[in-house]
């Protein structure tokens, strides 16, 4: 058995995706001696596939996430990389970035901040006592790591800390389904100009206009001269849609309820597209079963670039550009806390005492062939993440955040993006840098009303949006 190492630090974040960047950062520029543990070679998760990052607009326009997302955003702004806030007159805003530039743009920013990385590492176990998570193996190449914390962040996405320390996790809902995976790819030299015009020409293939706020009495022709007006690729054609639906039906397609296209470089003229996707109900969780349908989506990836090249205004001279780093897992546990946020509540743009962070996007879950639930959030407004959903039960010093938060199978179809993963995670990692201030051993004692005014002060967004 390989050695065994011991290091300690006042906060650990398990996962280095958006909501471990978000948690790391925070935590660390609040004074807590921070380490951020990450299974694979690199930081950014979500980040870096080129998907645009949803939830931190509503679908107004209006800014629901700022804080640690803002210092991300404007260190890709700073290296060319920021393209910014855009609208696809659907259902919501998003924020496009160059997803190469994210990478380095992460890194500098967990640096500037003093966060520890630990890369190429896996938690294969954890110690409680007494409901305390008092220390954590990482297990590397060449040897394994005890590394001990004040306070734990459980952001693997998965729940995998929260659930070896015995907080209870939910897994689907009555029916058992599971979201299907995918895979995001680019392609480079589009010309946005044809691409637009057969955007503007064809408004029957485009989902637009999908909740009143957005539609504000348009017609389907006027959204997607919208779009046109905007000036950027940024389009979702949808499955039952001439465009779209009609490729399916001749088998030039394989069914799927979306191209969704979004930028993510200009110079390079190059676009994300979102389209591929296997719903056999495996769980992200079971390593051989997602290994298994890896080459079914590069498959899809390769179909859906000869179909854009051959049948896209646009697209005819475009190359394929690169794959995102790993498959898009959308939905596996999500632990259960102090509070449940539920599907309801998010619809509804419920607001809550108790917020430490906003979502915007609409509950989106993803099914079989063409089929996808999206709702819309009432008022293309913003629902409230109440400070309970990241403590699990049974658990004293242990925060989560991003996908695995504690909501229903419901609002985990809003809260498990990219926006609500910075948020959730920026709220986890202030919270515990600041329960190793006030020597508070169990995140329960920390007062909200203390965390929110941290957080404003941080920039995050807590009031003022509908």
């Amino acid at each position: 058995m390989p050695s065994l190492d011991h290091v300690s630090f006042d906060v650990a974040v398990v996962g280095g995706g958006a909501a471990g960047i978000g948690a790391a950062i925070a935590a660390a520029k609040s004074g807590a001696r921070t380490a951020l543990i990450e299974a694979g070679p690199m930081f950014g998760g979500e980040l870096l596939s080129g998907m645009s990052v949803d939830g931190v607009l509503n679908g107004r326009g209006e800014w629901v996430v700022r804080g640690v997302a803002d210092e991300i955003f404007e260190e890709c702004r700073q290296m060319d990389g920021f393209i910014g806030p855009l609208h696809d007159y659907r259902l919501i805003c998003y924020v496009c970035c160059d997803p190469e530039v994210m990478k380095i743009a992460i890194a500098r920013v967990l640096a500037r901040h003093g966060v520890v990385p630990i890369l190429y590492t896996q938690v294969t176990d954890v110690a409680v006592e007494n409901g305390t998570v008092r220390s954590i193996v990482l297990t590397h190449k060449n040897r394994r790591t005890l590394l001990s914390a004040k306070h734990f962040v459980d952001a693997s996405g998965d729940g995998d800390v929260a659930a070896m320390a015995g907080a209870p996790t939910e897994f689907s809902d009555e029916t058992g389904e599971l979201q299907p995976l995918s895979l995001m790819f680019r392609m480079s030299g589009v010309e946005t100009g044809p691409f637009l015009d057969f955007v503007r020409d064809n408004p029957t293939s485009l989902a637009v206009g999908e909740s009143e706020a957005v539609r504000a009495g348009r017609t389907d022709e006027e959204l997607a001269q919208a779009i046109h007006a905007q000036g950027e690729p940024t389009v979702f054609f949808r499955g039952n849609g001439p465009f779209l639906g009609g490729a399916i039906q001749r088998g030039e397609m394989f069914p799927t309820a979306l191209i969704m296209i979004m930028p993510t470089s200009k110079p390079r003229k190059e676009v994300c597209v979102n389209a591929t996707r296997v719903a056999e109900n495996i769980s992200g969780l079971d390593a051989p079963g997602v290994s298994r349908v890896v080459a079914t989506l590069m498959d899809q990836v390769w179909q859906t670039a000869t179909f854009l090249k051959t049948r896209c205004p646009g697209f005819e001279g475009a190359s394929f550009a690169g794959l995102a780093p790993r498959v898009g897992i959308r939905e596996t546990r999500r632990v259960m806390g102090e509070y449940v946020l539920s599907g309801d509540e998010a619809a509804s743009a419920t607001k809550q005492k108790d917020v430490i962070t906003k979502g915007a996007h609409h509950i989106d879950i993803h099914q079989g062939g063409i089929r996808q639930v999206r709702i819309a959030i009432a008022d293309g407004g913003s629902y409230d993440i109440p400070f309970g959903c990241l403590i699990p039960k049974a658990v004293r010093n242990l925060l989560v955040a991003g996908r695995c938060i504690s909501t229903d199978r419901v609002a985990n179809g809003t809260t498990r993006m990219m926006g609500q993963c910075l948020g959730t995670g920026h709220a986890a990692g202030l919270a515990a840098a600041m329960c190793v201030e006030a020597g508070h051993d169990d995140v329960r004692a920390l007062p909200v009303p203390a965390l929110q005014a941290r957080l404003r002060q941080q920039g995050a967004v807590l009031d003022g949006t509908h």
